[in-house]
Formats: C-alpha cells, structure tokens, sequence
C-alpha cells in the first residue's frame, strides 16, 4: 500500500512539536519572562497587603473672587396707562398720532360736545336765578318780612343748582381725553368719527424713562442683593445700561420658589424699549473660594455636591460645597477652608474615613 505525502508531512510535524515540547522552556499563563517583569494583578494584590490606596492630592489655597450675579428677566416701562373715555360720544378730533410725545395734560382725543354745551347754560341760569331768590330772602329775612325756613329752603335750592351746573361742566371737561402721563404714544389710537363708549380707549401712553429690568432671582441668591445696589444691564440689541436696585418682593412666587427684583435704568433717550429681553449683572462684594477643575467634583452617598480632602491621618474626608460659577478654565467653590489638601486623582475609589497614600502635586492656587 502507497503512502501519500501528506501523510510524512503530518508525522513529520508531530514528531518535531514533540521535540519542542520536550526541550523547551515552559511559561505558566499570568507570569513574566523574566524576573523584572510585571507581577500579575492575583499576585500585586498579595503583595500589598493591606497597603492604603493612593491618591493624587493638590493643595489648593483660596483666593479673592470678585463674583458677579447674573439674573435674565425683561424691560417694562416705568407707566403704561390705557387712556379711555370718561363718557359716551363720537370722536371729533384727534390731535396726536401715534409714535408722538405727550406731556401730561396733552390732548390726546375731543369728543363730539353735542347738547353738553346747551346742558351747561341751562344748568348756568337755573343756578343764577336760585342765587337771586335765595339772596332775597336772605335781605328780607334780615328786614323781618321773611321766614327763617324760607331762606333756608332756598339756599338749599340754590346749593342743589351749584351741583347740576358742576356736573355740566365736568360732563362737557371729559369730551376732551387727556393724557395722564408723559410719554410716547402707543399703536393703536381710535379714529375720528368712531364712537366711544365709556371705557373705550382713546390711545395709550407709554412712559419708558426711567425703564424697569424685572428679573427673577432664587431663594439661595437673593440675600446677597440689596436696594440701592448698582446694576449693569445687557439689552438683546447690544446695548448696556446701569442703574440700581429699587425693588426686592419681600415674598416669593409659590410656583418657583423666585423672586421678583427691579433696576430702575435711566433712559432719557428712549434706548430701551418696553418688553426686550435683558440680561442684569449685579457686582457682589468680594469674598475667598477655590478655582478648580469640575472633574474633582463628587457626590456623597445623600446626593451632595463636594470634594473628598487628606485630613492630618492621611484619611479621605468628603466636604460638602457651593459652586458660586464657573468659567472657561474651572469652577469656583465655596465651603473649603482656606488651605485644603484636595484629591484630585481617585476621589471616586475611596470612602469617607478611609486610610489612604497621598502622592502630593504642587498647583498653585486656582490653578
């Protein structure tokens, strides 16, 4: 019987694996080459014992940090006033139109007059002829021909004229709609010939100086302003105006647990608008905090925010804090003590109390 090749070759090859096996050397799986190869993990952890966890820690000392309070609200004019009609009538004249600058006092509308004017001077003479009667009673009572009841009806007769005829005069005033405010004229204003009624409006002024920023600031934030406070404030078209705290609600809003504060901006120009987004920034005085990086932050097992520090036993102790605000190169904390050794490196491996090897890095302060 022929043998094939590949018969040979096969034998060949066990036969020469075989040799190998038999005088070469043996490598046990998790072992180095050599001596000064890296032990495996079974074998460091054997090793350690019971050798504390080491960390990296940064000795951070706190700095001054001239912090800013930034609150986004809107503008809203000091007065907006619905000027509206005072009694019923068509519309005869409109002298302003809209967009125009009024004072107080300003004629914004005139209401067709028709028998108001005829109601005064018939009010008029019903009041002159109760004078004249009550004026001649009053001499012939002086004289003795006239009883005392007499005049005294009379000038009651006399007091009731005084009222209708004032009451004329305040009917046929309110045809002429005036302007309560000083301000700009509104959009939009009612046409002549329209008929108004009472409590339509003619037109509505705006008073936009000074201009209102109205924000909304939380509960945490709003001890730290105070009336009078100066204020910068960012309007959506670029420009920038200051002014100073007026108004801080001394409740706040059930819903958001906010509240309401206003900068009075003065605004002679009318640069602000009513309505426009605005961004306030409140300058707050100066205080120490730490400028870090916000990968150091953790939590603790209830949820707060904090660092985990090296007390003197080389033990890691978790310190809650207040981020205060960040910027481009870290975040400002407050609650550390002035100098604080900080783990920055393996705060997420350790547990409060825990023993561990600091392996210190020298930073300089809100690096």
């Amino acid at each position: 019987m022929r043998l094939k090749a590949s018969y040979f070759l096969a034998i060949g090859l066990a036969g020469a694996i075989g040799m190998w096996m038999w005088t070469g050397t043996v490598v046990i799986g998790g072992r180095g080459d050599s001596a000064e190869a890296t032990p495996p993990p079974a074998e460091r952890q054997e090793q350690a014992g019971d050798r504390p966890f080491r960390v990296k820690v940064a000795r951070l000392v706190a700095e001054e940090r001239n912090s800013v309070l930034t609150v986004r609200g809107s503008t809203q004019a000091e007065a907006k006033v619905a000027v509206r009609a005072e009694t019923a009538g068509r519309v005869a004249e409109r002298p302003v139109r809209e967009g125009a600058r009024v004072a107080a006092g300003d004629t914004l509308c005139v209401l067709d007059r028709g028998a108001r004017e005829a109601g005064v001077l018939e009010a008029t003479a019903a009041e002159a002829q109760a004078r004249l009667d009550y004026e001649a009673a009053r001499q012939l009572n002086a004289k003795g021909f006239a009883a005392e009841t007499r005049v005294a009806a009379l000038r009651a007769a006399h007091d009731a004229t005084k009222a209708r005829l004032h009451e004329a005069e305040l009917e046929l005033e309110r045809t002429i709609i005036r302007a309560p405010i000083g301000g700009i004229v509104e959009s939009p204003m009612a046409y002549v010939g329209d008929h108004l009624k009472i409590g339509d409006p003619c037109g509505t002024v705006v008073d936009s100086d000074p201009m209102i920023a109205i924000g909304q600031v939380s509960e945490l934030s709003i001890g730290l302003i105070a009336p009078g406070m100066p204020a910068e404030v960012d309007l959506v078209d670029g420009t920038t105006l200051s002014g100073s705290v007026r108004y801080i609600a001394p409740s706040a809003n059930p819903d958001t647990r906010t509240f309401r504060i206003e900068v009075e901006l003065p605004n002679p120009d009318g640069r602000a608008r009513d309505g426009t987004t605005a961004l306030t920034r409140l300058p707050l005085a100066a205080e120490k905090a730490h400028k870090v990086s916000p990968a150091i932050l953790t939590l603790d097992d209830a949820g707060r925010v904090g660092v985990r520090t090296v007390d003197a036993d080389n033990r890691a102790r978790f310190v809650p804090v207040r981020v205060l605000g960040g910027e481009a190169d870290g975040v400002w904390l407050s609650g550390l003590p002035e100098m604080a050794d900080v783990i920055v490196v393996g705060q997420d491996y350790v547990g409060d109390g825990e023993a561990v090897e600091p392996v210190f890095e020298t930073v300089e302060a809100g690096r």
